[in-house]
This record gives structure tokens, C-alpha cells and sequence, in this order.
């Protein structure tokens, strides 16, 4: 598959995130939004909205941020293989239509070039992160100048280490006289990846089992694609798991984003197909992080261990006095809850019917590949000790919880008091 860059493709997907109108409306512009977690970063060309300044007399010097990895191939050898071998069957069976022939020789090709790329990050990937760094150090130069400190810390996949590289590899072709430092390690993941080792949360999810399986089965309904690719129904009911091959293609049309590939796998499907799909996606990202009253809104404390981790940071920041940015890297399954916890936006909302959540929370604006979230740092030149922030979500500015001092920058000891009352429910310990 070609690795190009669609601009007429790109500059869809960020007009999509630049305007908040109705999910079906969004996905009808740009069928890549009903990718979810799948969809490819907005901004690769430099076109995030312009940041507001900051009240006079104050001055950027630090950044606690979270960033997910870039584009990616798929994960596993399975979620190419799978559709290979049942529309290889079928083909055999003598029962494709002429769409079934063309996807079968789609995924055919798919297939072959994905072996051994199962998980690692794209051209593409590189190229998001190596733009995120460029926009960061063009935003706020006074954070990066002179020989300002970033300790950048990494999950141990390769395509966290290998986004958390791109970025200081710019930074520092930027100035080099950054003083960095870097690491993947295994004693940072229980707080860079802590959701993984939250038992009680995954406990709490699974009582929600029920209320989504009900959900997705009121808005799946794969028969029509089937109809579509195969010409004997009575193959489809004997051989073919409708709902994995439906589900299956519609990721690889997804991914293809990651490559900046042509969307013709995309053309298979109608714009309902597509929809539904996505809320379904959307919904069950919602039960296992948003704070949803059906898990109890749990789900966003599994972030309780980074968001301390901010905390402590950019308080270490502050006392130092010095210019200097904390970088983290790791995975959607991070930013989605974090987000919710942090209460950025509107995305900390509890909405009690699950028909309501695609109305009122979309998944596509808050975890992109590469999504990020930047907590920035502003000092009164003469008060040092007045130190106000604001938030970003993919580059753009959102709300905090509290009341502003203007605009979107709040002070920062109301924010950190706000923050430490939700950490004292789980009784979250900082590093001495």
C-alpha cells in the first residue's frame, strides 16, 4: 500500500475536529472518524487552532504532558489473517460477488504487506510525533530555551519508545543544547500504563457486560455487507461468523489512515453501516473509561497514579525555578480515562442512557493516534510564586474544572487542591 499524504484527506480530518456537530454529520464528511481509536492524527501539517496568549506578565516554563503513540499498523496477525482466510474459502466455494473478488484481492495485498509490521508504528506515526514536537517548541520556546531540561519517559512498546524518539530527536535538532533524557523501563509502567493492573476497575467494567451486549446487538446488523460480498446466503449462515468478518473489515478500513492509503475498503460500506458501528465503539470506550454511571464512575481513577505524577512534577518545576518539560508516552487506553479524570473539556460528563453517549461525547476528538495532553506551566515574571496553566487536548485549548482566572488559564494551587481532593478518595501516595 502507497505511503502518501492525502491533503485533501488530512484537511477533511481536521475540519472535522474543528467543528462540534453531530457525530452522523461528522462521519458522513469524513467516513475516518467512525475509526474511533483508529483515526489518524488531525494536525500532521501544522493546522491546529492558534493558541490564545496568556494574561500579560506571564511566561511559559513547564509542560506536563501524556502523549499516545502515532499511527500503527494493526495488532495482531489475526485481524488481517482472519478476513484473508474466510473470503479465501468463500472465493473457493465459488460464492463472492464481484465486491467479495475485489476485497478478497484488497485484503490479499493488506495482508502480505502487514507481516511482522503487526504493532509498529507507521511512517505516518513518526511523522505526527515529529510534528507535535515542532508545534510544542514553536508554541512555547521559552519552556525549550537555552539548555532547559526534558525527562521523557516511555511504556516498554516499541512504538511508544519509538514516538517518545521522533519527538526529541526533533527537539533536539531544534536546540541542541536541550539537556535530555530518556527512558522505557519497566519500573515506570505502573503508572504509565496503570489501567492494566486496576483489578477492581476491570471488575466494575464487567458488570456492564450485559447493559453493552444488549447495546451492540440493537445496532449491529452485518447482513447487508454480507449480502454484498457473498452470493449464497445459506455459505453465509454455515461458514461465515458474520459479525468478526464485518467488524474485521471494518478495521482494516480504519487503519488505512495509518498508511494514507486509498479508502476503498471504506466504499464497501454505507454511511449507517459505518455510524452504528462507531457508536457501538464509542459507547463500549465509554463504559471502560469514561465516567459512566453504569461502572460506577471508576474508570477514570485507574489514571489516579499519573495524574500524581503531574502533581509532583510540576511542583518539583516550580521549586526549581528552571525551564523544563516532563514527556510521557504510552497508549489510548491511558489519554481516554485520563482525560475523563483530569475533567478536561466536557469529557468528565456522567450521562446515565447509553443511547445519549454518541450525542454527547465522541470518542474521535479525544484519542487520535498521537493524541496528547499538555498541562502548560505560566510564572509572573513579578511574582514567582503566581503561577497560572492551561490545559491542551490534541493542541487545542479545553476547559479545567473550576473557575479561570480569564480565558482558559487557571491558577494553579486551585487547580492542584481540586485534584488532590479527588486523589484523597484512593489515597494515592507521591514519591518523597
Amino acid at each position: 500500500m502507497k505511503r502518501f499524504i492525502l491533503p485533501v484527506i488530512l484537511g477533511l480530518l481536521s475540519a472535522s475536529f474543528a467543528c462540534r456537530a453531530d457525530a452522523y454529520d461528522d462521519i458522513k464528511a469524513d467516513p475516518r472518524l467512525a475509526g474511533g481509536n483508529l483515526v489518524a492524527y488531525p494536525y500532521l501539517n501544522d493546522t491546529p487552532p492558534e493558541l490564545s496568549a496568556p494574561p500579560q506578565g506571564y511566561v511559559p516554563f513547564h509542560i506536563e504532558h501524556y502523549g499516545r503513540h502515532g499511527s500503527r499498523w494493526l495488532l495482531k496477525d489475526r485481524d488481517y489473517v482472519r478476513p484473508l482466510n474466510a473470503l479465501e474459502k468463500a472465493d473457493k466455494a465459488g460464492v463472492l460477488t464481484p465486491v467479495g473478488k475485489d476485497v478478497l484481492k484488497w485484503v490479499k495485498k493488506a495482508e502480505k504487506e502487514a507481516r511482522f509490521h503487526y504493532g509498529d508504528l507507521t511512517d505516518i506515526g513518526a511523522l505526527q510525533h515529529q510534528g507535535i514536537a515542532r508545534r510544542m517548541y514553536r508554541n512555547f520556546p521559552s519552556v525549550f530555551s537555552d539548555s532547559a531540561r526534558v525527562d521523557a519517559k516511555s511504556t516498554v512498546v516499541i512504538r511508544c519508545i519509538l514516538s517518545m524518539t521522533n519527538e526529541l530527536v526533533e527537539l533536539a535538532r531544534l536546540n541542541p543544547a536541550l539537556r535530555i533524557t530518556q527512558e522505557s523501563s519497566k519500573i515506570n509502567q505502573w503508572y504509565l500504563q496503570n489501567a492494566d493492573r486496576d483489578t477492581v476497575a476491570h471488575a466494575v467494567r464487567r458488570t456492564a457486560d450485559p447493559l453493552f451486549h444488549s447495546f451492540i446487538k440493537k445496532h449491529t446488523d452485518p447482513a447487508p455487507l454480507m449480502e454484498r460480498l457473498f452470493s449464497d446466503p445459506e455459505y453465509v449462515r454455515e461458514h461465515i461468523d458474520r459479525h468478526d468478518l464485518f467488524s474485521k473489515l471494518f478495521e482494516l478500513a480504519s487503519n488505512q489512515q495509518s498508511h494514507g492509503d486509498d479508502s476503498f475498503l471504506y466504499s464497501i460500506f454505507t454511511t449507517d453501516e459505518l455510524y452504528h458501528q462507531w457508536v457501538c465503539n464509542n459507547a463500549g470506550w465509554y463504559l471502560s473509561s469514561g465516567n459512566s454511571p453504569a461502572t460506577l464512575g471508576r474508570m477514570p481513577y485507574t489514571q489516579r497514579y499519573l495524574l500524581a505524577r503531574f502533581i509532583e512534577s510540576a511542583d518539583k518545576a516550580i521549586a526549581a525555578g528552571d525551564n523544563s518539560a516532563s514527556l510521557r508516552f504510552g497508549h489510548e487506553s491511558v489519554v481516554l480515562p485520563m482525560v475523563c479524570f483530569m475533567e478536561l473539556g466536557d469529557y468528565g460528563q456522567a450521562i446515565e442512557n447509553l443511547d445519549d453517549v454518541a450525542h454527547l461525547w465522541q470518542n474521535y476528538r479525544i484519542f487520535p493516534m498521537a493524541s496528547n495532553i499538555q498541562l502548560v506551566f505560566y510564572r509572573n515574571e513579578n511574582c514567582p510564586d503566581d503561577i497560572l496553566v492551561k490545559a491542551l487536548l490534541n493542541e487545542e485549548e479545553v476547559t479545567l474544572p473550576g473557575m479561570p482566572v480569564t480565558g482558559r488559564y487557571y491558577r494553579w494551587s486551585e487547580l492542584k487542591e481540586y485534584y488532590l481532593k479527588k486523589l484523597a478518595q484512593f489515597k494515592v501516595k507521591f514519591q518523597a
